[in-house]
């Protein structure tokens, strides 16, 4: 007589919960969306905004290639592929919140450029060091820095502490990236991780995540 296979264990599925920190992400985001705008003016850049630009632009010189590697950690096309990345781990919540927190950061982002109309940092400040290609359009908010910022959001409550800590040091590093490379004054990138907090809040609350709330 041939031994009775096992049953296959039933995949648990993680509870799901809404939390106040998600509104939280939303209230953050907006108060530092509005005061990183107050500053803002289309031919000029605060004292303390200058001085922090020229030390990132004007640091050391890096190879490009590590640079630019990291910075499409923050292009719109980071959206699809950790959206496709989360359903291959089979999260499609966490897909679909993600790809939700994406669009909302894209098309806000947009939005805000048509009602702060600064340029980029070669049209308000002079001797500006441009790595790579440079970027064109409006500079506030950046769009880069807005999708990384987005994703962490997003991603955080799916992973362990230690992986939250990376996220936020790989948005750090986009957002000063987008800085030295000349394509971004600091409050463009400030105004953009605004975009992903008010974002990734949003989809949080909409989708939402697994628990603790924390």
């Amino acid at each position: 007589m041939s031994a009775d296979l096992p049953d296959r264990a039933p995949r648990v599925r993680r509870p799901i919960v809404r939390c106040r920190a998600d509104a939280g992400w939303i209230a953050l985001g907006a108060l530092l969306l509005v005061l990183s705008a107050l500053p803002v003016h289309p031919h000029r850049a605060p004292g303390a905004e200058r001085s922090v630009f020229r030390a990132v632009n004007d640091g050391p010189t890096l190879p490009f290639s590590p640079v630019w590697a990291v910075m499409q950690l923050g292009n719109i096309v980071a959206v699809p592929a950790a959206a496709l990345a989360a359903l291959a781990a089979r999260r499609p919540r966490l897909a679909g919140a993600l790809a939700l927190g994406g669009a909302a950061a894209y098309v806000l982002a947009k939005v805000v450029k048509q009602f702060v109309e600064r340029g980029r940092p070669a049209s308000v400040l002079g001797h500006v060091v441009i790595r790579g290609t440079p970027s064109l359009g409006l500079g506030f908010v950046s769009g880069h820095a807005g999708v990384v910022t987005v994703l962490a959001v997003v991603a955080a409550p799916w992973v362990s502490r230690r992986w939250r800590w990376v996220l936020a040091v790989v948005a750090a590093l986009v957002c000063t990236a987008r800085v030295y490379v000349g394509a971004h004054l600091p409050l463009d990138v400030v105004g953009g991780a605004a975009v992903g907090m008010i974002a990734g809040g949003t989809s949080r609350l909409i989708i939402g995540r697994p628990p603790p709330c924390s």
